[in-house]
């Protein structure tokens, strides 16, 4: 049986590279105060199990509720913590009916073994509501538990307020990291072993204005690959087509270890669309800094996001957003159906699309993206490219290319983390 001494922790997440960020460096916190990885093998239950939800569709509360009942069964001995953009809006009922024990929103995450500590003595539940007051986080790791690929957070909270989006709401208004912690963790983790840094944020579009002057997203970038020049590979998670300035260009055509992939949400291709989703870029701007792109890198791929269904998108609207994508070529779609947001602008909005032409949408999207991604695919194969191994399933190693191509590879030698070039195949 588990003694006290013995500290363990589970800890999960749903959601974007940010969650996922956020749970590595709790856990790097919880094992320098002598706690250790839960093993259902060797360990009765885990002294603490932490959840960090996402809220960004419906879907997502769906899966969070799920997670945390699960958990909350299998382990009642466990003081669970519910943290994230769900626990943010609904932290009352996470407590009263799901029955966690402490929930604490987007914030107060450094405080989480201190409150752990005290519902030990007091076995009181705690919820902890967001304080208005929105400061910078500063979390910090050099090492990862559940990813071969670094990710780092370098800023939260957003400005955009998209009418279909609750995010602004739940993260608060964006703040940036300083820029010196974020070049120093990822010099920490280089020295540790990492070949691959993945830059996140909320929103990296507003990078750098509440902390600077005259000082932004590509700047950091600049600031990182100066200082960081034995980076292998230095990939952007999400960039919005505001942050592709002149310096941006100069860079990508400057640095090759900038990941020849670059994910620009689009969200719909119908201007009507557009300026209903509160979406702050002009349709024929957005392909120009893509022909731009291609210009300097005629290689890179380029994903996005398509919301598919949103409030009065008519037939004409849908085939607007069809032809786009056609016409830009993006390597990758990935479709979501729209989704109301309970407290957004878009959920009050009249000419709410059918569930069933929504669903049609989605899947015509869908079958484009498979032709688009077969047709970049197949630029690349039999040609002999470097793949970073990152995962292991079914005994064969997954990699994937600067361009993300996914290659497998069978070998009984440990591969994770080391950069092999291989003939592509699909």
């Amino acid at each position: 049986m588990q003694m006290e001494k013995d500290l363990t922790f589970l800890i999960d997440f749903l959601g974007c590279k940010v969650n996922s960020y956020e749970v590595e460096a709790i856990a790097n916190e919880l094992e320098k105060q002598n706690y250790h990885l839960f093993d259902p093998n060797k360990d009765e239950f885990p002294s603490i199990i932490i959840i960090n939800t996402c809220a960004v569709t419906n879907t997502s509360v769906i899966k969070d509720r799920k997670m945390i009942r699960h958990y909350r069964k299998i382990y009642p001995n466990s003081v669970m913590v519910v943290m994230g953009c769900y626990s943010s809006f609904d932290g009352e009922n996470i407590s009263k009916n799901l029955g966690a024990d402490i929930v604490i929103g987007t914030q107060n995450r450094d405080k989480i073994l201190s409150l752990v500590n005290n519902y030990k003595t007091t076995k009181k539940q705690l919820t902890l509501k967001d304080s208005i007051k929105w400061t910078y986080e500063n979390l910090q790791l050099d090492h990862f538990l559940f990813n071969t690929r670094a990710y780092i957070k370098i800023q939260d909270g957003c400005n955009n307020f998209c009418s279909y989006c609750l995010i602004p709401y739940v993260r608060g208004r964006s703040r940036s990291r300083k820029k010196e912690d974020i070049s120093n963790e990822i010099h920490n983790l280089i020295i540790n072993g990492y070949k691959e840094v993945v830059l996140t944020g909320i929103d990296m579009s507003s990078y750098g204005f509440d902390l600077y002057e005259n000082f932004s997203f590509s700047d950091l970038l600049e600031f990182i690959l100066v200082n960081n020049k034995d980076l292998y590979r230095l990939r952007i998670s999400s960039i919005e087509e505001s942050n592709i300035d002149e310096k941006f260009l100069y860079l990508l055509s400057k640095y090759n270890n900038i990941a020849n992939h670059l994910h620009i949400p689009l969200q719909s291709g119908s201007k009507k669309i557009v300026e209903k989703m509160n979406r702050k870029y002009n349709l024929d701007e957005f392909k120009e800094k893509i022909r731009k792109i291609r210009e300097i890198r005629p290689d890179i791929a380029i994903s996005t996001d398509i919301i598919v269904g949103f409030p009065g998108e008519t037939e004409e609207d849908f085939l607007e957003t069809f032809d786009t994508a056609k016409e830009i070529s993006f390597s990758k779609i990935h479709v979501f159906p729209y989704s109301p947001r309970k407290g957004t602008v878009a959920e009050k909005m009249k000419e709410q699309v059918d569930g069933n032409i929504k669903k049609a949408r989605v899947n015509r999207l869908i079958s484009l993206s498979n032709e688009l991604e077969n047709e970049y695919e197949s630029k690349f194969l039999n040609k002999k490219m470097e793949f970073l191994f990152e995962s292991c399933k079914n005994n064969l190693f997954i990699g994937h290319s600067s361009n993300f191509l996914e290659i497998n590879l069978e070998t009984k030698e440990n591969i994770n983390g080391k950069i092999i070039e291989c003939v592509y195949k699909k």
